[in-house]
């Protein structure tokens, strides 16, 4: 196992930290307090996943993606919430944004001192990114399940949206992510072909084809069949662990159980 540089050691418990004091904020400051909080928060996280990413030579493994997985997951809440302020998930995204940011500094990951491709850091950030769209789906769908329950039960949700509007932006961003999915997919072999390597059906592999493919499922089945509701959100959560499985699983295996 490595050991993170002491600056990015220094940088990542001053973003801990900034989480932190936003869950302790939670019930203590206004919702715009809190947004300028998440938002310092955010961009301590950025200044941690550059310095990891810009050092040469340059370290990756399952914890700094699952930390780049949750920064995209912040930065679409972010957004959001600016059109939906009503959307409330910051204590949530605050344990978990403490927890991926350490988690990342005890296995921060193997050096990579040269790539096998020019092209290949594209293939990783497409990955990255539709693994970010379609955990933030994860997100939105929980969200969905939470108001779909309430709303039988007679009361009013913890993020007081309409459960149409929470269902409406699941599927944006399943299907944003399901794109950026098959454009990593069609990126990998293309990068497998020009290397003159053949396609390789190992696991990584084949769990991403059966995210993709359960994703398009579900997809398809809200298109032609009006799937929506818990069926929809089981789909989301078995599509993303799906794709857990295909490179931070993996890379889990490697870097802690076989520590390689």
């Amino acid at each position: 196992m490595l050991s993170s540089p002491a600056p990015t050691v220094i940088a990542s418990g001053l973003a801990a930290l900034a989480y932190a004091l936003m869950i302790w904020a939670h019930t203590r400051m206004s919702a715009a307090q809190l947004r300028s909080l998440l938002g310092m928060a955010w961009l301590l996280h950025a200044v941690v996943l550059l310095r990891g990413l810009l050092n040469q030579p340059a370290s990756f493994g399952f914890a700094p993606a699952l930390s780049i997985t949750l920064w995209l997951v912040l930065t679409v809440y972010l957004l959001e919430s600016r059109l939906y302020p009503q959307l409330k998930a910051r204590r949530a995204l605050g344990w978990l944004g403490m927890g991926v940011v350490l988690l990342a500094v005890v296995f921060p990951g193997a050096t990579y001192p040269s790539l096998s491709s020019p092209w290949m850091p594209l293939h990783w950030a497409l990955g990255i990114a539709s693994y970010g769209l379609i955990a933030a789906a994860v997100g939105h769908a929980w969200l969905m399940q939470r108001a779909e329950r309430a709303m039988r039960q007679g009361r009013t949700a913890d993020t007081d949206m309409p459960l149409l509007t929470l269902e409406r932006l699941t599927f944006r961003l399943v299907g944003a992510g399901f794109v950026l999915l098959t454009a990593t997919l069609l990126a990998g072999g293309w990068f497998a072909e020009s290397l003159n390597h053949r396609w390789t059906w190992n696991h990584k592999t084949v769990f991403s084809v059966l995210a993709w493919a359960t994703m398009g499922v579900l997809l398809l089945g809200r298109w032609r069949l009006g799937w929506r509701g818990g069926m929809a959100a089981r789909m989301v959560y078995l599509g993303a662990g799906l794709l857990l499985l295909g490179y931070v699983g993996s890379r889990f295996v490697i870097e802690v159980f076989l520590q390689r």
